[in-house]
């Protein structure tokens, strides 16, 4: 199992802290994703962290097919991707790839409704070991994980203000996830003001 793999289950398995200022949106989750890979594959040694630039290492094939089409894409010519582009780039469409390949690992499913069979469009965590471990380790606090699902609100920042048993390429990580979450949520909300002030000319006609 990998970071990001036990993340994405949390996150369909846990019901989201109820003082979060945010609802989990999927790009959220999918930035959140990517850094977690990038950590993974950080401590495989598959890369390291140049200041905030992605230095890859050997060629790694991991045994997560996922992780390992993330070690498959690192750019490996100068000048290599900063974790910020890393963020964005492998982030596009990777809620949506999880979601995929832990349903087809028959980690997560769709539940059968009481009427007539009828399938929940939800897709939720079946009981396994994956689920197991993921579980285990968020209730554990590991400081990756817990950073992670501060960062996309499923639960409240620490009052302490986090780990501090992480080395520095982790946190480097860490805060491009927690910055590029930040971008992301700006965007959102000068989109739903320039909509809501579009729609307000349009009722004054």
């Amino acid at each position: 199992m990998t970071t990001a793999r036990d993340l994405m289950i949390v996150a369909l398995d846990v019901t989201p802290d109820v003082t979060s200022v945010r609802e989990v949106g999927q790009g959220d989750l999918a930035l959140a994703l990517a850094g977690a890979e990038a950590i993974d594959l950080l401590r495989a040694e598959a890369l390291t962290l140049d200041d905030d630039l992605l230095v890859p290492g050997p060629p790694a094939e991991p045994d997560d097919a996922l992780l390992a089409e993330a070690a498959s894409s690192l750019v490996r010519e100068e000048p290599y991707e900063s974790v910020e582009d890393w963020l964005w780039r492998r982030g596009r469409g990777l809620s949506s790839a999880y979601t995929d390949r832990l349903e087809a690992d028959g980690v997560i499913g769709r539940p059968r409704g009481r009427l007539l069979g009828v399938r929940s469009a939800r897709t939720e965590p079946v009981d396994s070991p994956a689920r197991r471990r993921a579980t285990a380790r968020w209730a554990s606090d590991e400081p990756v994980l817990a950073a992670l699902a501060t960062a996309v609100g499923l639960r409240e920042e620490p009052a302490d203000g986090g780990p501090d048993r992480l080395d520095d390429a982790v946190v480097t990580i860490l805060a491009a996830v927690g910055d590029a979450v930040a971008e992301l949520d700006a965007v959102r909300r000068r989109r739903s003001i320039e909509d809501a002030a579009f729609s307000n000319v349009w009722r004054a006609f």
